[in-house]
């Protein structure tokens, strides 16, 4: 089952960048955050890599959120890129739906510099805006594919609030599975 979703998601990301998956004009999608030694992706065009994100928000009691979430992603060496705005970045959910409702799985994908290794290490962020703040996730599952490159997965569990009136009283989680021997572990 696990093999049939994830070749599922490689197809999706395959059909994405044989599409030339572009960002909206003048919508910053991506940031550099640490040196890429295997790229030198200055524009979204330069972006070879395809990365899809399934994002579990848990079904506890006001787990859902308006806000803005965003998304880290390294590799083990510590490069890595941020998507500032998923929903904004490669939302596949369709016209008008609502992201991060409780209980939900929902799923980005979208094009991104390729990383010189696997995306082990991740940092969840929420912007702490809208009427309903507060953000219980469940868990982030990351692919990510590109030309020359295997196909990789991350699994990290989450199991946090991101917000400000609820323990750890924070708007970011960050996990790592780097050095573990599979990057599935949770």
């Amino acid at each position: 089952m696990a093999g049939k979703a994830l070749s599922s998601a490689i197809l999706l990301s395959f059909v994405i960048l044989a599409t030339g998956s572009r960002s909206p004009a003048g919508v910053r999608q991506v940031q550099a955050v640490a040196p890429l030694k295997s790229s030198s992706a200055t524009t979204a065009d330069d972006y070879e890599c395809v990365y899809t994100v399934y994002v579990q928000t848990g079904s506890i009691w006001k787990a859902g959120t308006d806000s803005v979430i965003g998304l880290g992603l390294r590799a083990a060496d510590g490069a890595g890129f941020t998507i500032p705005d998923l929903a904004k970045w490669g939302g596949l959910m369709g016209a008008g739906h609502d992201y991060y409702e409780r209980g939900h799985l929902d799923i980005f994908s979208g094009r991104g510099p390729c990383l010189p290794s696997p995306p082990c290490g991740m940092n969840l962020t929420s912007d702490g805006s809208g009427a309903h703040h507060g953000w219980y996730c469940k868990s982030v599952e990351v692919t990510a594919s590109g030309p020359r490159a295997a196909c990789a997965r991350a699994a990290f569990g989450v199991e946090q609030w991101l917000a400000t009136d609820a323990p750890p009283y924070q708007l970011h989680a960050e996990r790592s599975v780097c050095g573990k021997s599979d990057a599935a572990a949770e």
